[in-house]
């Protein structure tokens, strides 16, 4: 059952509750917040509470500056790393003009738009998110230092594997806040983590996501470490990814189930659909200079491809039947909007779905230990966010699943940024000067 406005303002009245955290994002996934007191939070859902949208980059101008945040009762959720005497809660919000609109760059908006128009073509669709991060030592005052927090690898034990008791905090965390995450575990690179949730709907997957990289940074720094959602912090190691599961429905059957035995036509066309759109997405999906540091190496895919269980490929197929059936899609990274990212994604595979688009044979080969002859055939991922950014300004489908306010923000902001990185002679170390300790 949804929770109503009533249920909210009891249990905030009956639990203690002082603080109301009225949380959203900006256009590149950089997550804000507005804290009320408990008195105002019945305004909050009635008329909503003003801040200057033109301090958030990528909103709007000073010549029109007030927007306000409306929070969903749905997203009701206490803070456990709070006082428990005086607690403190949290609400995803929607974002509207003083009149009341929906404000276009409210990516949250955007995705509940489009699983929306989704379901009145009678699909659903799911998402479960892997999302990879570092954990970095702190200096004496607490800030950052580039010493990973271990040197251990890939699914390691303790005592060597040092993240184990962080990531079972994460997790008990998580679940004190009402959310289900399903598995965690040390990853390739030093100091390298990951947590997973379980498939969802695509507005609970992206919720999902932003409460973990609260979570996450939240139990790292009360543990003394810095979390880095970078995706490629230290070189010559792994990149941190951010791999989507994602699954199609109808009538409540995964239309992937037995995808590599009798695939149905609809689980062919959206798989193509994302193939098809993949290199005009990625400044999206990867949206930071360092991101394209990530590609082609470590199990990061570098071309447009897909595979049956071969994690070197863009799209591969899992090996899993029923409900757990699905595609992985490999490219995107933990620094991107996941509200937006899920929004392109649904709507280029519901757009293969459509036009009934045949997907391409699997690529069966092992990516890195392919020469350049093996690789010809096929359509390489941008190698810079400059291209990435050239591919997405051309792109008529952006245009189409997004608003063009966003759009252009978006690449503004983000062309400037690469300049600013292609006039920048150490150009990792001016990756890690701007993104290292922020991201």
């Amino acid at each position: 059952m949804d929770t109503t406005v009533s249920e909210v303002l009891r249990f905030v009245e009956e639990n203690d509750v002082k603080f109301v955290r009225l949380v959203f994002c900006d256009i590149f996934g950089a997550q804000k917040n507005i804290a009320i007191m408990p008195s105002q939070l019945r305004r909050a859902f009635g008329q909503g509470i003003s801040f200057d949208a033109s301090a958030v980059r990528g909103f709007l101008d000073v010549t029109e500056s007030d927007l306000f945040l409306v929070p969903d009762p749905g997203t009701l959720s206490v803070l456990p790393w709070r006082p428990a005497q005086g607690r403190v809660v949290r609400f995803f919000c929607g974002i509207r003009y003083p009149d009341g609109r929906p404000f276009e760059g409210d990516g949250r908006g955007l995705l509940a738009e489009a699983a929306a128009r989704a379901g009145r073509e009678g699909f659903t669709c799911k998402f479960g998110p892997e999302c990879e991060f570092y954990l970095f030592t702190t200096d004496e005052e607490g800030y950052p230092t580039r010493t990973p927090h271990d040197r251990a690898g890939y699914c390691d034990l303790a005592p060597c594997d040092r993240g184990e008791n962080v990531r079972r905090e994460i997790c008990l965390t998580l679940e004190e806040m009402g959310l289900s995450p399903e598995r965690s575990h040390h990853e390739q690179g030093p100091g390298q983590n990951e947590v997973d949730f379980h498939c969802a709907g695509p507005l609970e997957a992206a919720d999902n996501l932003m409460a973990l990289r609260m979570v996450v940074k939240a139990v790292a720094a009360k543990n003394g470490l810095y979390a880095s959602f970078l995706p490629k912090p230290l070189e010559g190691a792994s990149g941190s990814g951010l791999h989507v599961n994602l699954s199609l429905c109808r009538e409540g059957r995964n239309l992937f189930d037995r995808f590599g035995v009798r695939p149905e036509p609809e689980a062919l066309g959206f798989t193509a659909g994302i193939l098809r759109r993949a290199r005009e997405i990625t400044a999206f999906l990867n949206p930071l200079a360092n991101s394209y540091r990530r590609f082609g190496a470590f199990e990061a895919p570098g071309v447009v491809s897909w595979s049956g269980q071969n994690r070197s490929q863009l799209v591969r197929v899992p090996a899993a039947e029923g409900e757990s059936s699905r595609i992985e899609l490999r490219s995107p990274d933990p620094a991107c909007n996941p509200y937006l990212a899920f929004t392109l994604l649904m709507e280029a595979g519901l757009e293969g779905v459509r036009e009934g688009l045949e997907l391409c044979p699997p690529a069966d080969f092992d990516l890195y230990g392919a020469g350049a002859a093996a690789l010809a055939g096929y359509e390489r991922l941008p190698g810079s966010l400059g291209e990435a950014l050239a591919l997405a300004s051309e792109s008529g489908f952006i245009r189409r699943a997004l608003p063009g306010r966003i759009v252009e923000n978006f690449l503004a902001h983000k062309r400037r940024e690469f300049e600013e990185w292609e006039a920048a002679e150490d150009k990792f170390g001016f990756e890690l000067e701007r993104y290292f300790g922020r991201t």
